[in-house]
């Protein structure tokens, strides 16, 4: 039997959606099925056809990729549950639209009430790309303070935003604002050694102050939401701490609009706070994959499907 006291959930954000996401679980699983049977209730149109069947485009429109994400990692830990009913993780995290997703898992919010609010949330973030059109690069080879002084640098040529919008694992950080900043800076950033630059197929800047647009509406909509202290740590992006009051909670989701995500310091507090063993619950193992440059005597498990949640069940049972 494994050590549930040191271990961890993880879920993802925006990049892990892919057709087919949770279609086997689906399958499998009455419970999984549940959870996406619900979902099409709730948003009243057929979101488990698309996380199934696409189109892609559709699926990777940013008020549809949320609430995918979102349901398929509620439905990866139900059929978790299904046949680990004792698992009961110490610790829990999520990478941007997948900090939604942890609060939901450790019960802070109700799951129909975390599903209106992540489908607002990418319907706001839309619209705030509309008003305010961004672009991201993802980074190699640069650590935090060099990207911060690309950025800076950038800022300072063009007038223009740009921010480090991710700080995923030493060597991997994520850019975001305005275009002529964004490609202002990736020219830097190959001049101070990035190994590779790679602007993203996104028209959205997340978590940078292009996002303010957004903001006014999605607080409101966090007021209207019922939550509640969670019953497992979910360490923030924001603070990269543990939420553990109502307040703290709101204030989080608001400030993870336009701020950067903290993903590495978050994962190292967990760790310090006797975190030894992740398990990441989505389509694919971005996170999990990123746990041995973060720290390598942490386990990175990633449960994406039937497949890989079977081989866990064995190994932990």
């Amino acid at each position: 039997m494994s050590d549930w006291s040191t271990t961890a959930l993880l879920f993802p954000g925006q990049g892990s959606q892919q057709v087919g996401m949770g279609k086997d679980l689906y399958e499998a699983y009455p419970a999984a099925r549940e959870i996406f049977q619900q979902a099409d209730e709730v948003l009243g149109f057929a979101l488990t056809k698309l996380c199934f069947e696409g189109p892609e485009s559709d699926l990777n429109d940013t008020l549809n990729t949320q609430p995918a994400l979102y349901v398929t990692g509620i439905a990866t830990l139900r059929a978790l549950h299904s046949e680990l009913p004792a698992a009961a993780p110490e610790f829990m995290a999520g990478h941007s639209l997948g900090e939604f997703t942890a609060l939901a898992a450790a019960g802070a919010v109700a799951f129909d009430d975390g599903l209106r609010l992540v489908r607002e949330r990418g319907r706001l973030m839309k619209e705030a790309g509309t008003i305010s059109p961004g672009a991201m690069a993802a980074l190699l080879g640069l650590d935090a303070d060099q990207a911060r002084a690309v950025c800076e640098q950038a800022s300072q040529q063009t007038g223009g935003v740009l921010v480090v919008a991710n700080d995923n694992c030493p060597g991997q950080l994520v850019l975001s604002g305005d275009e002529a900043t964004l490609d202002v800076g990736m020219a830097l950033a190959k001049d101070a050694g990035a190994k590779k630059v790679i602007k993203l197929a996104v028209s959205i800047a997340s978590h940078s102050p292009l996002m303010a647009s957004a903001s006014a509406a999605f607080r409101v909509a966090l007021l209207a939401t019922n939550f509640q202290p969670p019953g497992v740590p979910v360490y923030g992006n924001v603070k990269a701490a543990p939420l553990v009051a109502v307040d703290d909670i709101r204030s989080e989701l608001d400030q993870q609009l336009t701020n950067s995500v903290r993903w590495t310091e978050s994962v190292r507090a967990m760790i310090a706070a006797g975190a030894d063993r992740f398990i990441e619950l989505g389509p694919k193992d971005v996170l999990a994959s990123m746990m041995k440059r973060i720290d390598r005597s942490a386990a990175g498990t990633a449960l994406t499907g039937v497949e890989s949640l079977r081989a866990f069940v064995t190994e932990n049972t």
